[in-house]
Protein backbone atom coordinates (compact mmCIF):
# COMPACT_ATOMS: atom_id res chain seq x y z
CA UNK A 1 0.00 0.00 0.00
CA UNK A 2 1.02 3.76 -0.93
CA UNK A 3 0.14 5.83 1.83
CA UNK A 4 0.63 9.79 2.01
CA UNK A 5 1.30 11.31 5.29
CA UNK A 6 0.93 15.02 5.93
CA UNK A 7 1.77 16.69 9.61
CA UNK A 8 2.73 19.96 10.74
CA UNK A 9 5.34 18.84 13.11
CA UNK A 10 7.85 16.53 12.30
CA UNK A 11 11.78 15.68 13.00
CA UNK A 12 14.01 16.85 14.75
CA UNK A 13 10.92 18.56 16.98
CA UNK A 14 10.98 16.05 19.79
CA UNK A 15 7.15 15.90 20.38
CA UNK A 16 3.83 13.88 20.72
CA UNK A 17 2.67 14.15 16.98
CA UNK A 18 6.33 14.37 15.64
CA UNK A 19 7.00 11.04 17.20
CA UNK A 20 3.80 9.37 16.22
CA UNK A 21 4.26 9.98 12.66
CA UNK A 22 8.07 8.45 12.85
CA UNK A 23 6.94 5.57 14.56
CA UNK A 24 4.18 4.88 12.35
CA UNK A 25 5.74 5.67 9.14
CA UNK A 26 8.91 3.31 10.30
CA UNK A 27 6.51 0.33 11.55
CA UNK A 28 4.49 0.69 8.26
CA UNK A 29 7.69 0.75 6.06
CA UNK A 30 9.37 -2.23 7.82
CA UNK A 31 6.04 -4.14 6.75
CA UNK A 32 6.74 -3.68 3.16
CA UNK A 33 4.42 -0.75 2.95
CA UNK A 34 5.64 2.51 0.66
CA UNK A 35 4.92 5.81 3.20
CA UNK A 36 5.51 9.46 1.69
CA UNK A 37 5.75 12.72 4.27
CA UNK A 38 4.81 15.78 3.78
CA UNK A 39 6.30 18.04 6.49
CA UNK A 40 7.15 21.88 6.97
CA UNK A 41 11.01 22.73 6.67
CA UNK A 42 12.47 23.19 9.72
CA UNK A 43 15.87 24.30 10.86
CA UNK A 44 18.10 21.82 12.08
CA UNK A 45 16.43 18.66 9.66
CA UNK A 46 18.37 16.17 8.59
CA UNK A 47 20.63 17.57 5.16
CA UNK A 48 19.32 13.71 3.61
CA UNK A 49 15.74 12.48 4.02
CA UNK A 50 14.08 9.26 2.20
CA UNK A 51 10.90 9.28 1.62
CA UNK A 52 9.89 12.71 3.06
CA UNK A 53 9.08 16.15 1.43
CA UNK A 54 9.41 19.44 2.59
CA UNK A 55 7.37 22.59 2.06
CA UNK A 56 8.47 26.35 2.93
CA UNK A 57 7.61 27.18 6.90
CA UNK A 58 7.53 30.28 9.29
CA UNK A 59 10.30 29.08 11.74
CA UNK A 60 9.42 29.21 15.55
CA UNK A 61 6.09 31.00 15.24
CA UNK A 62 5.05 32.90 18.04
CA UNK A 63 8.14 31.97 19.82
CA UNK A 64 7.14 28.02 19.84
CA UNK A 65 9.33 24.98 19.01
CA UNK A 66 7.10 24.41 16.47
CA UNK A 67 7.22 26.04 12.41
CA UNK A 68 4.28 27.32 10.48
CA UNK A 69 3.81 25.79 7.12
CA UNK A 70 3.22 27.80 4.46
CA UNK A 71 1.81 25.30 2.34
CA UNK A 72 1.92 25.93 -1.49
CA UNK A 73 0.39 23.21 -3.44
CA UNK A 74 1.58 23.27 -6.34
CA UNK A 75 4.98 22.16 -5.25
CA UNK A 76 3.57 18.64 -3.51
CA UNK A 77 1.69 17.63 -7.15
CA UNK A 78 4.18 16.16 -9.07
CA UNK A 79 5.51 14.48 -5.71
CA UNK A 80 1.82 13.49 -4.93
CA UNK A 81 1.53 12.09 -8.89
CA UNK A 82 5.04 10.24 -8.90
CA UNK A 83 4.27 8.68 -5.38
CA UNK A 84 0.94 7.59 -6.84
CA UNK A 85 -0.53 6.72 -2.98
CA UNK A 86 -3.12 4.71 -2.29
CA UNK A 87 -4.66 6.87 0.59
CA UNK A 88 -3.98 10.11 2.67
CA UNK A 89 -3.19 10.31 6.29
CA UNK A 90 -3.84 13.66 7.62
CA UNK A 91 -2.12 14.78 11.08
CA UNK A 92 -3.32 17.71 11.51
CA UNK A 93 -6.50 19.12 11.37
CA UNK A 94 -5.02 23.07 9.47
CA UNK A 95 -2.58 24.44 7.54
CA UNK A 96 -0.64 20.92 5.84
CA UNK A 97 -4.13 19.29 6.94
CA UNK A 98 -5.94 21.49 4.52
CA UNK A 99 -3.36 20.67 1.92
CA UNK A 100 -3.99 17.03 2.24
CA UNK A 101 -8.09 17.21 2.35
CA UNK A 102 -7.19 19.44 -0.73
CA UNK A 103 -5.02 16.88 -2.43
CA UNK A 104 -7.57 14.12 -1.43
CA UNK A 105 -10.14 15.68 -3.37
CA UNK A 106 -8.54 16.67 -6.00
CA UNK A 107 -7.15 13.23 -6.72
CA UNK A 108 -10.10 11.23 -5.31
CA UNK A 109 -8.37 9.64 -2.65
CA UNK A 110 -9.89 8.21 0.57
CA UNK A 111 -8.95 10.76 3.39
CA UNK A 112 -8.03 9.10 7.32
CA UNK A 113 -7.30 11.84 10.24
CA UNK A 114 -5.98 11.24 13.30
CA UNK A 115 -7.05 13.48 16.25
CA UNK A 116 -3.93 13.42 17.91
CA UNK A 117 -3.94 17.03 19.98
CA UNK A 118 -7.04 19.26 22.03
CA UNK A 119 -6.36 22.00 20.07
CA UNK A 120 -8.11 24.16 22.23
CA UNK A 121 -5.24 23.80 24.72
CA UNK A 122 -3.01 25.42 22.77
CA UNK A 123 -4.36 28.64 22.01
CA UNK A 124 -2.25 30.40 23.87
CA UNK A 125 0.82 29.98 20.76
CA UNK A 126 -1.81 32.10 18.70
CA UNK A 127 -1.94 36.14 19.15
CA UNK A 128 -5.22 36.86 20.32
CA UNK A 129 -5.64 34.02 22.97
CA UNK A 130 -9.52 33.75 23.88
CA UNK A 131 -12.10 32.07 24.48
CA UNK A 132 -13.87 32.41 20.89
CA UNK A 133 -10.29 31.37 19.80
CA UNK A 134 -11.21 27.74 21.75
CA UNK A 135 -14.21 27.67 20.66
CA UNK A 136 -13.03 28.07 16.67
CA UNK A 137 -9.87 25.59 17.62
CA UNK A 138 -12.94 23.03 18.78
CA UNK A 139 -15.07 23.94 15.21
CA UNK A 140 -11.94 23.28 12.64
CA UNK A 141 -10.98 20.34 14.61
CA UNK A 142 -14.57 18.87 14.65
CA UNK A 143 -15.68 19.82 10.84
CA UNK A 144 -12.26 18.99 9.41
CA UNK A 145 -13.56 15.04 10.44
CA UNK A 146 -16.33 15.47 8.05
CA UNK A 147 -14.15 15.69 5.29
CA UNK A 148 -12.44 12.18 6.05
CA UNK A 149 -13.61 9.09 5.24
CA UNK A 150 -12.50 7.84 8.54
CA UNK A 151 -11.46 9.01 11.47
CA UNK A 152 -8.55 7.74 14.14
CA UNK A 153 -9.24 8.68 17.96
CA UNK A 154 -6.21 7.55 20.30
CA UNK A 155 -7.91 7.06 23.13
CA UNK A 156 -11.33 5.76 23.83
CA UNK A 157 -11.77 9.21 25.88
CA UNK A 158 -10.94 11.40 22.39
CA UNK A 159 -13.86 9.47 20.49
CA UNK A 160 -16.38 9.60 23.20
CA UNK A 161 -15.30 13.68 23.15
CA UNK A 162 -15.93 13.96 19.54
CA UNK A 163 -19.31 11.88 19.40
CA UNK A 164 -20.46 14.10 21.71
CA UNK A 165 -19.02 17.44 19.56
CA UNK A 166 -20.82 16.10 16.49
CA UNK A 167 -17.90 14.59 14.58
CA UNK A 168 -17.63 12.28 11.83
CA UNK A 169 -19.09 8.61 13.35
CA UNK A 170 -16.96 6.58 11.88
CA UNK A 171 -14.13 6.41 14.53
CA UNK A 172 -11.70 4.26 15.37
CA UNK A 173 -9.35 3.79 18.67
CA UNK A 174 -5.64 3.51 17.95
CA UNK A 175 -3.39 4.78 19.96
CA UNK A 176 0.04 5.92 18.72
CA UNK A 177 2.31 2.78 19.14
CA UNK A 178 5.63 2.29 21.37
CA UNK A 179 8.23 -0.15 20.59
CA UNK A 180 8.30 -1.54 24.05
CA UNK A 181 11.41 -3.63 23.36
CA UNK A 182 13.90 -1.40 22.84
CA UNK A 183 12.16 0.79 25.61
CA UNK A 184 12.70 -1.91 28.39
CA UNK A 185 16.17 -2.28 27.64
CA UNK A 186 17.98 0.48 29.32
CA UNK A 187 20.80 1.85 31.89
CA UNK A 188 20.43 4.58 34.29
CA UNK A 189 23.15 4.07 35.88
CA UNK A 190 26.05 6.25 33.95
CA UNK A 191 22.97 9.50 34.02
CA UNK A 192 22.73 8.92 37.96
CA UNK A 193 26.17 8.95 37.68
CA UNK A 194 27.03 11.55 35.79
CA UNK A 195 23.88 13.96 37.50
CA UNK A 196 25.51 12.66 40.80
CA UNK A 197 22.15 10.87 41.93
CA UNK A 198 23.52 8.46 44.60
CA UNK A 199 22.85 4.87 42.96
CA UNK A 200 20.28 4.24 45.92
CA UNK A 201 17.97 7.77 46.01
CA UNK A 202 14.70 7.15 44.86
CA UNK A 203 14.11 9.41 41.78
CA UNK A 204 10.46 10.84 40.33
CA UNK A 205 11.01 11.32 36.65
CA UNK A 206 9.15 13.48 34.02
CA UNK A 207 9.73 13.53 30.44
CA UNK A 208 7.97 15.94 27.86
CA UNK A 209 7.98 19.75 26.50
CA UNK A 210 8.59 22.01 29.26
CA UNK A 211 5.38 23.77 27.79
CA UNK A 212 2.29 25.97 29.70
CA UNK A 213 -0.27 23.97 28.50
CA UNK A 214 1.33 20.57 30.65
CA UNK A 215 0.31 21.73 33.81
CA UNK A 216 4.38 21.41 35.10
CA UNK A 217 4.28 24.41 37.83
CA UNK A 218 1.87 22.42 39.65
CA UNK A 219 3.82 19.06 38.99
CA UNK A 220 7.14 20.93 40.38
CA UNK A 221 5.33 22.01 43.43
CA UNK A 222 4.05 18.27 44.31
CA UNK A 223 8.03 16.91 43.77
CA UNK A 224 9.50 19.77 45.97
CA UNK A 225 7.14 19.11 48.49
CA UNK A 226 8.23 15.49 48.37
CA UNK A 227 12.06 16.45 48.46
CA UNK A 228 11.68 18.36 51.64
CA UNK A 229 10.01 15.08 52.99
CA UNK A 230 12.58 12.85 51.60
CA UNK A 231 15.89 14.07 51.89
CA UNK A 232 17.59 11.11 49.43
CA UNK A 233 15.17 11.63 46.84
CA UNK A 234 16.09 13.36 43.46
CA UNK A 235 13.90 14.92 40.71
CA UNK A 236 14.91 14.24 36.61
CA UNK A 237 13.14 16.07 33.89
CA UNK A 238 13.77 15.31 30.16
CA UNK A 239 12.87 18.05 27.69
CA UNK A 240 13.32 21.94 27.63
CA UNK A 241 10.98 24.54 27.18
CA UNK A 242 9.73 27.95 28.57
CA UNK A 243 7.98 26.44 31.54
CA UNK A 244 11.75 25.12 33.20
CA UNK A 245 11.80 28.80 34.29
CA UNK A 246 8.70 28.19 36.71
CA UNK A 247 9.51 24.94 37.58
CA UNK A 248 12.72 25.85 38.48
CA UNK A 249 11.27 28.84 41.07
CA UNK A 250 9.50 26.10 42.85
CA UNK A 251 12.42 24.25 43.60
CA UNK A 252 14.00 27.24 45.02
CA UNK A 253 10.95 28.09 47.20
CA UNK A 254 11.12 24.40 48.52
CA UNK A 255 14.88 24.70 48.82
CA UNK A 256 15.75 21.74 46.96
CA UNK A 257 16.99 23.43 43.37
CA UNK A 258 20.17 20.94 43.90
CA UNK A 259 17.81 17.73 43.80
CA UNK A 260 16.08 18.90 40.59
CA UNK A 261 17.98 17.57 37.67
CA UNK A 262 16.97 18.92 33.96
CA UNK A 263 18.54 17.07 31.01
CA UNK A 264 17.47 19.16 28.23
CA UNK A 265 15.81 17.14 25.03
CA UNK A 266 16.99 13.53 24.95
CA UNK A 267 16.27 10.97 22.13
CA UNK A 268 17.05 7.33 21.25
CA UNK A 269 19.24 5.42 23.83
CA UNK A 270 19.65 8.48 25.96
CA UNK A 271 15.97 8.64 26.55
CA UNK A 272 15.28 5.36 27.19
CA UNK A 273 18.47 5.13 29.39
CA UNK A 274 17.22 8.06 31.28
CA UNK A 275 13.69 6.24 31.64
CA UNK A 276 15.87 3.90 33.34
CA UNK A 277 17.36 6.10 35.82
CA UNK A 278 13.75 6.59 37.39
CA UNK A 279 12.20 5.36 39.99
CA UNK A 280 8.71 6.15 39.14
CA UNK A 281 7.12 8.53 36.85
CA UNK A 282 5.18 11.82 37.35
CA UNK A 283 2.79 13.36 35.04
CA UNK A 284 0.20 15.95 35.48
CA UNK A 285 -1.13 17.70 32.26
CA UNK A 286 -4.76 17.63 31.48
CA UNK A 287 -4.12 18.29 27.31
CA UNK A 288 -3.06 14.97 26.35
CA UNK A 289 -4.90 12.56 23.72
CA UNK A 290 -3.28 9.66 25.13
CA UNK A 291 -0.48 8.48 27.11
CA UNK A 292 2.20 8.18 24.78
CA UNK A 293 5.00 8.93 27.64
CA UNK A 294 3.25 7.05 30.05
CA UNK A 295 3.41 3.69 27.64
CA UNK A 296 7.31 4.72 27.25
CA UNK A 297 7.72 4.75 30.74
CA UNK A 298 5.59 1.48 31.82
CA UNK A 299 7.67 -0.44 29.27
CA UNK A 300 10.87 0.61 30.92
CA UNK A 301 8.82 -0.79 34.26
CA UNK A 302 7.95 2.76 36.09
CA UNK A 303 5.08 2.78 38.17
CA UNK A 304 2.99 6.10 36.89
CA UNK A 305 1.39 8.93 38.82
CA UNK A 306 -0.58 11.23 37.07
CA UNK A 307 -3.91 13.40 36.75
CA UNK A 308 -6.62 12.03 35.01
CA UNK A 309 -7.09 13.30 31.74
CA UNK A 310 -8.00 11.98 28.22
CA UNK A 311 -5.57 8.99 27.06
CA UNK A 312 -4.28 9.24 30.50
CA UNK A 313 -6.80 6.76 32.60
CA UNK A 314 -7.06 3.97 29.23
CA UNK A 315 -3.47 3.45 30.51
CA UNK A 316 -3.43 4.02 34.27
CA UNK A 317 -4.83 1.76 36.42
CA UNK A 318 -5.25 3.21 40.15
CA UNK A 319 -3.60 0.87 42.48
CA UNK A 320 -2.52 -1.51 39.70
CA UNK A 321 0.34 0.01 37.57
CA UNK A 322 0.64 3.51 39.17
CA UNK A 323 -1.72 6.06 41.34
CA UNK A 324 -4.30 7.91 39.08
CA UNK A 325 -5.49 11.33 40.80
CA UNK A 326 -9.12 12.33 39.92
CA UNK A 327 -7.76 16.29 40.13
CA UNK A 328 -5.23 18.75 40.83
CA UNK A 329 -4.86 17.82 44.43
CA UNK A 330 -1.04 18.82 44.85
CA UNK A 331 -0.57 17.18 48.78
CA UNK A 332 -2.84 13.91 47.09
CA UNK A 333 0.02 13.81 44.11
CA UNK A 334 3.21 14.70 46.82
CA UNK A 335 1.34 11.63 49.19
CA UNK A 336 1.43 9.08 46.54
CA UNK A 337 4.74 10.03 45.28
CA UNK A 338 5.91 9.74 48.62
CA UNK A 339 4.15 6.58 49.16
CA UNK A 340 6.25 4.95 46.15
CA UNK A 341 9.31 5.50 47.37
CA UNK A 342 8.83 2.25 49.33
CA UNK A 343 10.64 -0.69 46.65
CA UNK A 344 8.10 -3.10 47.83
CA UNK A 345 5.05 -1.19 46.97
CA UNK A 346 6.70 -0.16 43.34
CA UNK A 347 7.92 -3.84 42.67
CA UNK A 348 4.32 -5.18 41.95
CA UNK A 349 3.13 -2.20 40.22
CA UNK A 350 6.52 -2.82 38.10
CA UNK A 351 5.44 -6.26 36.61
CA UNK A 352 1.84 -4.29 35.82
CA UNK A 353 3.20 -1.90 33.80
CA UNK A 354 5.05 -3.96 31.95
CA UNK A 355 1.94 -5.70 31.26
CA UNK A 356 -0.08 -2.81 30.49
CA UNK A 357 2.86 -1.31 28.06
CA UNK A 358 2.67 -4.37 26.04
CA UNK A 359 -1.06 -3.82 24.47
CA UNK A 360 0.60 -1.03 23.42
CA UNK A 361 3.17 -1.96 21.24
CA UNK A 362 3.77 -0.11 17.85
CA UNK A 363 3.21 -3.31 15.89
CA UNK A 364 -0.51 -3.62 16.69
CA UNK A 365 -0.98 0.15 16.61
CA UNK A 366 0.00 -0.04 13.03
CA UNK A 367 -2.04 -2.59 12.42
CA UNK A 368 -4.86 -1.08 13.32
CA UNK A 369 -4.59 1.66 11.28
CA UNK A 370 -3.93 -0.45 8.37
CA UNK A 371 -7.24 -1.97 9.04
CA UNK A 372 -8.34 1.90 8.78
CA UNK A 373 -6.90 2.32 5.14
CA UNK A 374 -8.41 -0.82 3.89
CA UNK A 375 -11.73 -0.25 4.83
CA UNK A 376 -11.62 3.82 3.62
CA UNK A 377 -10.21 2.55 0.50
CA UNK A 378 -13.19 -0.53 0.20
CA UNK A 379 -15.87 2.11 0.64
CA UNK A 380 -15.12 4.95 -1.74
CA UNK A 381 -12.45 2.89 -3.79
CA UNK A 382 -8.88 4.11 -4.74
CA UNK A 383 -8.70 6.33 -7.41
CA UNK A 384 -6.12 8.69 -9.04
CA UNK A 385 -6.61 11.64 -11.08
CA UNK A 386 -2.89 12.04 -12.09
CA UNK A 387 -3.37 10.78 -15.73
CA UNK A 388 -6.40 13.00 -16.26
CA UNK A 389 -5.82 15.43 -18.91
CA UNK A 390 -4.50 19.15 -18.06
CA UNK A 391 -8.30 20.41 -17.98
CA UNK A 392 -9.67 17.77 -15.75
CA UNK A 393 -6.59 18.11 -13.23
CA UNK A 394 -7.67 22.17 -13.15
CA UNK A 395 -10.99 21.16 -12.90
CA UNK A 396 -10.17 18.69 -9.83
CA UNK A 397 -8.23 21.34 -7.90
CA UNK A 398 -10.73 23.78 -8.16
CA UNK A 399 -13.47 21.49 -7.09
CA UNK A 400 -10.94 20.86 -4.00
CA UNK A 401 -10.78 24.59 -3.05
CA UNK A 402 -14.51 24.98 -3.48
CA UNK A 403 -15.16 22.12 -1.63
CA UNK A 404 -12.35 23.93 1.49
CA UNK A 405 -13.93 26.98 1.35
CA UNK A 406 -17.53 25.38 2.30
CA UNK A 407 -15.38 23.60 4.95
CA UNK A 408 -14.63 27.15 6.38
CA UNK A 409 -18.06 28.04 5.73
CA UNK A 410 -19.56 25.40 8.12
CA UNK A 411 -16.78 26.14 10.46
CA UNK A 412 -17.87 29.58 10.96
CA UNK A 413 -21.04 28.64 10.90
CA UNK A 414 -20.72 26.19 13.62
CA UNK A 415 -18.71 29.06 15.85
CA UNK A 416 -21.46 31.76 15.19
CA UNK A 417 -24.08 29.28 16.39
CA UNK A 418 -22.81 28.45 20.21
CA UNK A 419 -23.37 30.80 22.88
CA UNK A 420 -19.93 32.18 24.02
CA UNK A 421 -21.15 31.72 27.23
CA UNK A 422 -21.89 28.40 27.30
CA UNK A 423 -18.30 27.47 25.26
CA UNK A 424 -16.19 29.68 27.17
CA UNK A 425 -16.61 27.04 30.00
CA UNK A 426 -17.81 24.35 28.92
CA UNK A 427 -14.45 22.99 26.87
CA UNK A 428 -13.08 21.62 29.58
CA UNK A 429 -15.98 20.92 31.61
CA UNK A 430 -16.63 18.48 28.52
CA UNK A 431 -13.18 16.74 29.10
CA UNK A 432 -13.45 16.02 32.27
CA UNK A 433 -16.91 14.54 31.68
CA UNK A 434 -15.78 11.85 30.43
CA UNK A 435 -13.83 10.60 33.49
CA UNK A 436 -15.52 7.64 35.56
CA UNK A 437 -18.24 8.38 37.70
Amino acid sequence: MNILMFTNTYRPIVGGVSESVQRLKNRLQAEGHRVLVVAPKMRGQPRREKDVVRVAAVQHFNGSDFSLPVPIPGQLFEAIEDFDPDIIHSHHPFLLGDTAARAADTYGLPLVFTHHTLYEHYTHYVPGDSPRMQRFAVALSTEYTRLCEAVIAPSESIRDLLLRRGANVNITVAPSGVDTRRFGRGDGTMLRLRLGIPRGAYVVGHVGRLAKEKNLPFLAEAVARLLQWQRDAHFLVVGDGDARECMQQEARRYGVESRFHFTGRLQGQALIDAYHAMDVFAFASHSETQGMVLVEAMAAGLPVVAITAPGVREVLRDGSNGRLLMHDDSMGMTMALDDLADPERRRSMSVAAHGVAAMFDESRCAARCLEVYRRAIAVGGAFSHADDNTWERVRSRLGAEWHMLLHRGRVLRSLLQDEPSDRATGIDSEIHDTAPK
